[in-house]
């Protein structure tokens, strides 16, 4: 239609998307320059062609829902990804940034909430309302727990649609009738609904515009689809009809509609369940082939071991520890995709040290659960905010609501700094002690306080080799500390508002954080700008962790979904959707296969990464999770809450025989376990400390950190 190819290109030459231009121009071939007139609004929506609207030149806005085919133009842009891609299709200029649609660099709230024009008559609303919420309840079982899901989204966009158009009483009775029907995990989105009585409070509200600008998604089986159609059509409620074309996204797929509890595992995220297609994408989720290195065992260390005067035991002589390096994983990342730091002589040793304890390591499993160390922060006035515990379960710090970052050595040996720089230069550098003879002993304390931040720390994370820290704060900067001066070496300024998590990799040098502006940034600890910025998520990304092979990087969110992202190319790969409430906890198994992650809904929710699916839900906690750890070889999940208990769940057998066949794949039927009890293996109460940290020593001891609350 040569008519919306003109709105297209006149679009493409205001937003200075040249190339683009050309590009399509050269496309439709369409050489002369006959862009004249002012063109009508043309909006479609079919599959793969462009919904862009072309606005009268001088209103420079374009619309906010205009995007490729039938997404809205919301997908989160890695970064360095080019403008628009070569083929026909054009990814509009109105950018995603921090949540509001910018239009020539400007988030024009008006041309968002300008979709909602004045349509239909205000007082037919509830009548609209009703009458589809009849033939819904009315319909066949199977097809009812499908179609219920339009209530919220079409609930919300008219209440909406009528707040927009000043029809603030029929808004009101409209919102009073009708809310109560709504599924009981939206109740805080609606409480914020509430409060949106008048067009002015539509404006500065971003949740309501994110609502606006990401379609709602569903997911609806063909027959139940084609029935919702008619119904729509033959009572010509053309209200309905619009708002479920502009403003939901239905991924119908072929096949048994699904029953109430399979739709109600997956759904309750602000933007409805993820699209198929966002998690089709190929995940190298093995873990990266260990370095082989030359390390003669030594006997000396067996010696400690008999005090009790037990026969020694005999071991089979093992030439070097580094030949246990197996066969590379099929799922594994190429070893360079991303680039990793070179090992130090330092970091062999420890990975040396690391074999060792591991080969003393418990079996754990149903019969053979670990001990509990509970480490209780007491008189933590000061707010105890985040903790963490080195890999080698030596140091142990805390992020305090006062703004402060504490570090413990939970081992006799005491934390000291390194000597002055006039003292340094006395040393014999050439020394085999030398590395003891740098540290100054006058310093040799159990606890070193840190100050710099200006607000609660809310994230603390150690690297790999202990050299440093990383602490997030609410004052907007990351900051990294060294632990051989404990001074602060860098503060890293990208977010800014709280940041609220923070993370190293599993090999150092490279860092995630994440906060209130929504997106997640990916650092080296040399450089002071991110490498990568992940935008996509519709609320506070809350917790970040990365994947064990480094290569992705999971993010939660208070949107209640999990995102996984492309280190490489800073495209989210998973979007995962089934919490009810805001994501606090994150924690991939050691095989790198299985993600669990917690919320404040107290479910534990568990995903097959290289399928893309929910494959487990684990019930029994009574309030928000903050912690959960594997095991080192993956045995047991534990997870730890703030309702003051610690619970251990079988992680093998909730991941065993599980079904991912294509079907399944394709559908999201997923069947889940009636009952996550068999799966429980114990309960731990503390006698009244929210659990906010869990660790698992390289011997699998299970350490547990908390503060005590005197309720």
């Amino acid at each position: 239609d040569r008519q919306t190819l003109v709105a297209v290109l006149q679009f493409l030459r205001r937003s200075n998307l040249r190339e683009s231009e050309e590009i399509l121009r050269r496309e439709a071939r369409l050489l002369g320059d006959d862009l004249g007139g002012n063109v009508a609004t043309v909006a479609t929506s079919s599959p793969g062609v462009a919904a862009v609207a072309a606005v009268p030149p001088g209103k420079g806005e374009a619309r906010g829902d205009c995007g490729v085919g039938p997404s809205s133009g919301r997908e989160p842009r890695g970064v360095g990804s080019p403008v628009s891609s070569p083929s026909s299709k054009i990814t509009h200029s109105g950018d995603v940034i921090g949540g509001a649609v910018a239009v020539e660099d400007q988030p024009d709230v008006s041309a968002v909430l300008s979709a909602y024009n004045q349509q239909g008559d205000p007082t037919l609303y509830e009548e609209y309302y009703s009458g589809l919420k009849h033939f819904i309840e009315c319909s066949l079982d199977c097809h009812r727990a499908e179609l219920s899901q339009l209530f919220y989204p079409l609930f919300v966009h008219m209440y909406l649609e009528l707040v927009y158009n000043q029809h603030e009483s029929e808004a009101k009775s409209f919102f009073e009738r009708f809310h109560g029907d709504q599924e009981c995990y939206y109740q805080d989105d609606l409480r914020v609904l509430s409060s949106l009585t008048k067009k002015e409070h539509m404006k500065g509200n971003e949740t309501m515009l994110d609502f606006r600008t990401s379609k709602f998604v569903l997911r609806i089986s063909r027959d139940s689809y084609q029935l919702l159609k008619r119904h729509l059509q033959e009572k010509q409620n053309n209200q309905i009809w619009n708002i479920v074309q502009e403003h939901l996204y239905i991924d119908i797929f072929d096949g048994m509609p699904r029953s109430k509890q399979q739709i109600d595992a997956m759904v309750g995220s602000l933007a409805g369940e993820a699209k198929r297609e966002a998690n089709k994408a190929k995940v190298f989720f093995g873990l990266l082939k260990e370095p082989e290195f030359d390390v003669p065992l030594d006997d000396e260390d067996e010696e400690g071991e008999n005090e009790e005067g037990k026969p020694k035991k005999k071991k089979p002589k093992k030439d070097n520890v580094g030949s246990k390096s197996k066969k590379q994983d099929p799922n594994a990342p190429p070893q360079n995709r991303i680039p990793l730091p070179e090992l130090k002589d330092s970091d062999k040793l420890d990975k040396v040290m690391n074999m060792k304890e591991a080969a003393r390591r418990v079996r754990l499993g149903p019969e053979c659960l670990p001990s509990i160390c509970f480490y209780t922060f007491l008189n933590a006035y000061q707010g105890l905010t985040a903790v963490d515990i080195t890999d080698d379960s030596s140091m142990i710090v805390g992020g305090f609501a006062d703004s402060t970052v504490r570090v413990w050595s939970v081992t006799p040996k005491k934390l000291r700094s390194v000597k002055t720089a006039a003292d340094l230069s006395l040393i014999d550098k050439e020394s085999d002690d030398v590395l003891e003879r740098i540290m100054d002993e006058k310093t040799a304390s159990e606890l070193k306080i840190l100050y710099g931040h200006s607000g609660p720390v809310y994230g603390t994370s150690f690297s790999p080799d202990r050299n440093y820290l990383l602490s997030c704060s609410e004052d907007g900067t990351v900051r990294l500390w060294s632990l051989q001066t404990f001074t602060c070496l860098v503060g890293y300024k990208g977010h800014n508002y709280p940041v609220w998590d923070t993370q190293f990799s599993p090999y150092g040098y490279y860092f995630v954080s994440g906060g209130h502006d929504r997106v997640a940034r990916l650092w080296a600890t040399d450089h002071y700008q991110p490498l990568r910025i992940f935008a996509g998520h519709l609320a506070d990304v809350t917790c970040t962790r990365f994947h064990p092979n480094s290569n992705y990087i999971a993010t939660g969110s208070a949107d209640r979904t999990i995102r996984l992202w492309d280190v490489l190319n800073g495209n989210c790969v998973r979007i995962f959707t089934g919490h009810k409430g805001p994501i606090h906890s994150l924690a991939f198994s050691p095989n790198g296969r299985f993600l669990a992650t917690g919320a404040t809904d107290g479910r534990v929710l568990l995903w097959d990464i290289g399928h893309g699916l929910m494959v487990g839900e684990l019930k029994g906690h009574t309030d928000t999770i903050y912690a959960l750890r594997f095991s080192r070889d993956g045995e047991i999940l534990a997870s730890g809450s703030m309702d003051n208990t610690v619970r251990l769940w079988d992680a093998v057998k909730a991941f065993e025989d599980l079904e991912t066949d294509d079907f399944t794949t394709a559908t999201g039927h997923i069947n889940l376990p009636e009952n996550s009890q068999d799966l429980l293996l114990g309960t731990y109460m503390t006698k009244s400390t929210p659990v906010v940290h869990l660790h698992f020593t390289r011997r699998n001891l299970l350490l547990a950190a908390g503060a005590y609350s005197s309720q």
